[in-house]
């Protein structure tokens, strides 16, 4: 508890002396963020496939090189983000100027998440840094070797008085949530989320919640199937092995369509893994045991026992479970009650496409959701009729990368978003800022107030300046 205390009472400390606030500072820190990155590549790769097999072109392509675009991102734009906005004033403060000036909450909590280690610890610390923030990240237990590195290099390449690597498990982060922040960023369940949630209320401290649900995939039967069943598997098992916020979830086509898309999903399912995929070394394992045994559950349900069509097969030692299709499990079933997070992927099938949407939008909304089709009409409809975090159209998972789009979610799914000056954003508040002089001081608004001086303001507030150019010289109207 008291090293909790002290550290937030440091950075705290380094914060007011206002160390973090110039643009040489955080530009200095961003750029040795580039520099950890690159110097520690092999490092970095090592860690992700100690904690659960990451493959290491996976954990480049997925972790590595978004960072290196964050830093990129932010490297190029920020000096426009710190600058004011100027805006338009009004009559009633004329004469005047305004301006929205961004500036730095404090000193931030970052609790990352353990599936994408590396990315979701120092992607939000970027944009808290951007934003001239201190920072403490509590990186996830469940992903050791990862937490351990990150501790080792961000005190090795960064500023240690401003920034802190925070290690442990419930205990120290229970003791890091006691403590007053000026805002909390978390990534990771909706249960936790909700720990996180009741703990910043106690000092009235705003949060981003990055969660996720149970992210739809629809399949409409103009879609070209090869190209959909690739993406699919890619955004699914190519992933983290479903481990993955964004990962499709379940799909949900109608039944006469089913059959040819499940060839397909199977096919490509070989082609990428091969027909025996314990063999393969371009997928994750699971993370640890306890998830192991949570995803087991969820395929021994007595009620999806007879939906398995495909794959399941499992190895307890190696923490692996085969790609598995399951084929319209029921929807009380485990399987459909909760964010499945691994590679169990549950085929839901419908009459029409009216009843898809109906189906989804009876659910709490999702971080994302994907639709595959030609039709522009159904496009459209998606689009404007499903409430999600982030949507994309004809893929999965790729508007993570998308530094212009947000990223977050809505709802049960999660509130707050970042990624690229949305992450400059989520860590300022807009200050707002009006500038008058001496002159144009207006009797009117004082008392005693005189029917003269009502007429006028009267009018004044209204807009008529005839009215007021009469009120003014004491003509009637």
């Amino acid at each position: 508890m008291a090293n909790a205390a002290d550290t937030a009472r440091q950075l705290r400390d380094t914060f007011r002396s206002g160390h973090t606030r110039p643009y040489e500072w955080r530009i200095a820190q961003i750029e040795q963020i580039t520099k950890m990155i690159d110097e520690s590549q092999d490092d970095i790769m090592g860690a992700l496939h100690r904690d659960m097999g990451k493959p290491h072109f996976e954990s480049f392509i997925h972790e590595i090189s978004l960072l290196k675009a964050s830093c990129k991102v932010v490297i190029g734009g920020l000096k426009k983000w710190m600058a004011p906005e100027k805006v338009g004033t009004t009559i009633t403060s004329f004469p005047s100027s305004a301006e929205i000036v961004p500036e730095p909450l404090g000193v931030i909590l970052i609790i990352s998440a353990w599936n994408y280690p590396f990315l979701l610890s120092m992607d939000p610390v970027i944009g808290a840094i951007a934003a001239g923030n201190a920072v403490v990240l509590k990186p996830s237990e469940v992903a050791p070797a990862t937490s351990s590195l990150l501790e080792k290099l961000v005190s090795k390449y960064l500023d240690g008085t401003a920034i802190r690597v925070f290690e442990g498990s419930v205990a120290e982060t229970t003791s890091l949530l006691e403590q007053r922040w000026d805002k909390i960023f978390y990534t990771g369940s909706g249960r936790i989320g909700k720990i996180v949630m009741a703990a910043a209320a106690n000092h009235l401290t705003p949060v981003t919640l990055e969660l996720g649900g149970k992210c739809p995939v629809i399949v409409d039967p103009t879609a070209d199937l090869q190209v959909t069943a690739r993406r699919i598997v890619a955004g699914k098992w190519g992933s983290n092995n479903g481990q993955a916020c964004i990962a499709p979830d379940y799909i949900i086509t109608l039944d006469f369509f089913a059959p040819k898309l499940i060839d397909a999903l199977k096919s490509t399912l070989e082609n990428f893994f091969g027909k025996d995929a314990f063999q393969t070394s371009d997928m994750s394992r699971i993370v640890n045991l306890n998830h192991f045994t949570r995803l087991t559950r969820l395929l021994d349900d007595p009620k999806v026992s007879d939906k398995v069509i495909y794959g399941g097969e499992r190895d307890e030692k190696k923490l692996i479970i085969t790609p598995a299709l399951l084929l319209d499990p029921p929807a009380d079933s485990l399987i459909m009650a909760d964010e499945i997070f691994g590679p169990l992927l549950p085929i839901i099938t419908v009459q029409k496409m009216e009843e898809a949407l109906e189906f989804v939008n009876s659910r709490p909304k999702p971080l994302a959701a994907y639709l595959f089709s030609k039709n522009k009409n159904l496009e459209k409809e998606v689009v404007a009729s499903i409430s999600a975090g982030g949507m994309v159209v004809n893929d999965t998972v790729l508007h993570l990368t998308n530094h212009n789009l947000p990223f977050g979610g809505v709802g049960e799914s999660g509130t707050g978003a970042y990624h690229g000056k949305f992450s400059f954003d989520n860590f300022s508040h807009k200050k707002a800022v009006l500038y008058r002089g001496f002159a144009g001081d207006l009797g009117a608004r004082y008392p005693p107030y005189t029917k003269k001086k009502q007429s006028m303001v009267r009018c004044l507030l209204n807009g008529d300046i005839i009215g007021l150019i009469c009120a003014l010289i004491g003509w009637g109207r």
